[in-house]
């Protein structure tokens, strides 16, 4: 009689979670649509200032001024933020637990950077609200991380 045996070394691959994924499809279209915008600011800033001259006196926009104030460089480093954030993304979707870290220190960035450039003594809400949930979701996928 022939004896059956388990085969040997069962293959043990990780499923991404849906969440790692739509977390990661979400980072990757709002980093990469605000590292566009940067880098295109940064590249054309004359002309941004310009229209954002006009935008300003036609509409009563609050922080419009802010954004006159800015400089290109301003703009690079941010866009230079964007592309860590997006890498971070890449190696967690990838499965790896830099990823998370790499994501992180980024977002971090993001949210000081302005507070520097624009000397303000407290980080905006809504950047402080996205960042932290999203930095919380993806701590939630570290156990599936190598």
């Amino acid at each position: 009689m022939e004896e059956l045996t388990p085969p040997s070394g069962p293959e043990t691959t990780v499923k991404r979670p849906n969440l790692l994924t739509v977390l990661c499809i979400l980072t990757f279209i709002g980093s990469g649509m605000n590292l566009f915008s940067s880098f295109v600011i940064a590249a054309f800033y004359d002309i941004f200032v310009e229209i954002t001259k006009d935008f300003s006196t036609r509409f009563n926009i609050p922080g419009m001024d802010l954004l006159l104030e800015m400089k290109p460089v301003y703009f690079l480093v941010s866009g230079i933020c964007y592309v860590g954030s997006l890498a971070g993304a890449i190696l967690m979707m990838q499965l790896k637990k830099i990823g998370f870290h790499v994501y992180t220190v980024f977002q971090i960035l993001l949210i000081l950077i302005p507070m520097y450039f624009m000397h303000i003594a407290n980080p905006g809400f809504p950047e402080l609200l996205f960042a932290g949930i999203f930095v919380f979701l993806y701590s939630m996928n570290l156990k599936f991380m190598s």
